[in-house]
């Protein structure tokens, strides 16, 4: 091969690499989102539905404060199995490429360069150390002024935020009782 087409394989080599590296280290991201929830029921029984939907999906409360109205939830997330194979064959698939262009560059380290593959464990072990933490679900009862205030104290609303892992709102958006006690 020549040395153009070599050297621009490098490249490109060298850029899919840096953006598995990205991906890995996005795999273990936190991913913590908000919803706001306008209950049509009374709030104590909203906030005793969802304290029985998160204590059935295996949280437990951890602090309530009466005086700013919030509630913290905390259950252990763990790792998947799946996602942590998955991702150390990525790597092992991108350090192998790597290795081959850096072997036509340099043919006499060959052995040295197949050698990074045994690196891929790490890509797995990095998602499975970041990942397996304790997730918390806040959640906060506010006073809000409805849209027809003609007196003050009239028409006031309670506003429920709910603050969690995105996937785990994604969840509760999916409960019966939620869609039909709330306004998302």
């Amino acid at each position: 091969m020549n040395l153009p087409v070599l050297s621009s394989t490098f490249f490109l080599t060298l850029l899919l690499m840096m953006g598995l590296f990205f991906f890995i280290r996005a795999s273990a991201k936190d991913r913590t989102e908000q919803i706001n929830l306008t209950p049509r029921e009374s709030v104590d029984q909203l906030l005793s539905k969802l304290q029985v939907y998160f204590t059935q999906r295996a949280y437990h409360i951890s602090s309530v404060d009466l005086q700013h109205q919030t509630m913290t939830f905390e259950g252990f997330v763990s790792p998947s199995w799946f996602l942590a194979i998955f991702l150390s064959g990525l790597a092992a698939i991108g350090l192998f490429c790597f290795s081959l262009v850096l072997s036509f560059l340099y043919p006499s380290l060959t052995l040295l360069f197949l050698g990074l593959v045994f690196l891929c464990p790490v890509g797995g072990l990095f998602y499975w150390k970041k990942s397996g933490r304790v997730e918390k679900v806040l959640l906060e009862v506010k006073t809000i002024s409805g849209p027809n205030q003609s007196q003050p104290g009239e028409n006031m609303q309670s506003l429920v935020i709910v603050t969690a892992h995105r996937d785990e709102l994604a969840q509760l958006q999916k409960v019966d009782f939620l869609k039909s006690a709330c306004n998302p």
